[in-house]
């Protein structure tokens, strides 16, 4: 008898922020591969009889790659399982969860997915950062900074205007921010850093895009983080930043919008 697949977005970390849906599916499973940003800390309890296969990246060390974590899937559910591939944030959004569709699907493999709560989204607001607020932005951009964008893209973002999120960006901030400035974004846009977003460790650097990079150096950034680029960052409740983050421009909280 062939099992079945589900993907579970597990949200941006935080245990609480997953839906009913993800602890259900996880409560059921037989086989769980989880990913390192995903909240695994209890999976044994929240998935007691599964087997836990941990397939989770670094940055540039991939010790099951994807095309591997696709046929673990397909394996498993063959054999009866019904597997649950948990990842963090959405499936959906970076999370090559099509890609793991299309696999289960070629192979007659039925797949469910369960939506997660975005970091693009949460992280952001876990440091007080609204996407959009009236007045002041009335959209937001999410974008992969996993590698340079084109100056194409570059250009186009920078007349967009709005709300500029980007995920997996910290190695590429360098580029990102000079190819705005490059076409036309002001040197004084507000930029913020979150890192480590729901966890103990969370902190916020505050810049612009002028001395973001210089910040983000002085400030030790490192993956994972969250990039918000966009007038929205002065909103940000200033207790956070205190509790958790570094002010570079001070400036930037008390402007007028």
């Amino acid at each position: 008898m062939t099992g079945r697949v589900t993907l579970v977005g597990g949200g941006p970390g935080a245990e609480h922020l997953m839906t009913v849906g993800a602890l259900r599916a996880l409560a059921d499973a037989d086989v769980v591969l989880y990913d390192r940003l995903s909240p695994h800390e209890r999976l044994s309890e929240l998935a007691p009889r599964a087997l836990l296969i941990n397939v989770g990246k670094l940055p540039g060390h991939h010790p099951v790659s994807q095309k591997g974590i696709e046929l673990l899937l397909v394996d498993h559910a063959r054999a009866g399982c019904h597997v649950v591939r948990l990842k963090g944030g959405d499936p959906y959004v970076f999370g090559r969860g099509s890609e793991e569709v299309i696999a289960c699907r070629a192979a007659g493999i039925p797949v469910e997915v369960i939506p997660g709560v975005t970091s693009a989204i949460s992280v952001p607001a876990a440091a007080g950062i609204p996407l959009t607020h009236r007045g002041v932005s009335k959209l937001f951009t999410v974008v992969s900074g996993h590698a340079p964008l084109s100056e194409e893209e570059l250009q186009h973002l920078a007349a967009l205007g709005g709300t500029i999120v980007v995920l997996m960006g910290v190695g590429t901030l360098p580029h990102l921010a000079a190819g705005l400035r490059r076409h036309g974004a002001a040197a004084d846009l507000p930029v913020a850093i979150i890192e480590r977003g729901y966890s103990n460790g969370q902190k916020t650097t505050i810049s612009n895009l002028a001395e973001v990079v210089t910040d983000a150096t002085r400030a030790g950034v490192a993956a994972p983080a969250v990039l918000v680029v966009g007038e929205v960052v002065r909103l940000a409740d200033s207790g956070d930043l205190v509790a958790a983050g570094v002010i570079h421009s001070a400036e930037l909280m008390t402007e007028g919008l």
